[in-house]
């Protein structure tokens, strides 16, 4: 009878925690597509938003900008393929360069 009440309890709070996720789903997605006025003005007479309220246009993150401070619009990552030699020896190469390896290796090992 204790099994069936737990199954029965879990199973409550299931449904619970699916309806939660669908909710919070559908919330973000409306609010996402909110729009927040952008004018001082407009904020001061409500109280302002903080450090969103001085504010007036967007900048990018630092990272996004090439040399000349224009915005990248190619892939951030890009991912060739490698052979596992290549890989080992440059691998090795970092491990031996760096400041706390202090135990010689046999160049045949």
């Amino acid at each position: 009878m204790l099994h069936l009440l737990y199954i029965l309890a879990f199973t409550i709070l299931a449904f619970i925690a699916v309806g939660n996720l669908i909710r919070n789903l559908i919330m973000f997605s409306f609010d996402r597509e909110r729009t927040y006025p952008t004018n001082q003005s407009s904020l001061s007479n409500k109280g302002g938003f903080g450090y969103y309220a001085a504010r007036k246009q967007y900048v990018p993150h630092p990272e996004l900008l090439d040399s000349a401070g224009n915005v990248i619009k190619e892939p951030l990552l890009v991912m060739r393929s490698i052979n596992v030699e290549d890989a080992r020896e440059q691998l090795d190469a970092l491990y031996e360069s760096s400041p706390g390896q202090k135990i010689e290796r046999p160049e045949g090992a």
